[in-house]
């Protein structure tokens, strides 16, 4: 189980909400989630440094090195052996109903070291329970070809029947040299209003898979031909 993974099932689910404005659809929901004003937004778990905010340089990542093309000029990168953040927002309005997520950011990390950072985020009910979980990472050496830079992941689904809140955590780990070289920057989470099949077409559906039921039972019974 990796350090994130860790702290969402180490009973941290039960901190309190921050507070956050309207959520809307097709509104990055992650505040900050590209460093450029530092690291408001996000918050350090107990026993925990949070991450840094730092310059696109020679020190961590070049600009002409691999990245976001409209990647500011800040990034995120660990501080310590573990680094860790997170943020909450309420859904408000929008829980009850049908809803995609489109989760995406940038990852990274030096040369061959292994230090990685990832983005988890949990789907809370209105008990503070996880119910479902998305996640991106960790970026390590071999996915990034060696070279030090950060690289696009994404991941989408559907949206938990019953989520009220969400969580993200964002975590660095250094498993390698002295500084902690989780990298992250352009992180983003959109809701999206999941369509929904109309009472004729959801009939329709059912009657066909209905039809592909019969048809494979039909064949299993099928005698042999002499």
């Amino acid at each position: 189980m990796n350090t994130i993974q860790k702290l969402a099932f180490g009973g941290l689910l039960s901190l309190a909400l921050g507070a956050h404005a309207a959520v809307q659809l097709n509104d990055n929901l992650i505040v900050n989630g590209g460093a450029e004003s530092g690291v408001s937004g996000w918050l350090a778990f107990d026993g925990y440094s949070l991450f840094q905010s730092v310059d696109y340089g020679d020190n961590w990542v070049k600009p002409t090195q691999p990245g976001p093309v409209d990647r500011g000029s800040k990034m995120f990168a660990g501080v310590g052996e573990r680094s860790a953040g997170y943020q909450t927002v309420e859904l408000g309005t929008l829980a009850g109903q049908p809803l995609r997520y489109e989760l995406s950011g940038w990852l990274g990390g030096w040369l061959a070291q292994q230090d990685n950072a990832l983005l988890y985020v949990s789907f809370l009910d209105q008990t503070q329970s996880e119910i479902g979980y998305a996640m991106i990472g960790p970026m390590m050496p071999g996915d990034r070809g060696q070279q030090t830079g950060l690289f696009r992941l994404a991941d989408s689904g559907v949206l938990p029947m019953g989520t009220t809140s969400l969580m993200f955590s964002l975590s660095m780990e250094r498993l390698s040299g002295g500084d902690n070289d989780g990298y992250a920057d352009n992180l983003s989470f959109v809701l999206q209003a999941a369509p929904v099949p109309e009472p004729a077409s959801a009939w329709l559906a059912l009657t066909g898979l209905g039809i592909v039921g019969v048809a494979a039972v039909l064949r299993q019974r099928r005698p042999a031909r002499g």
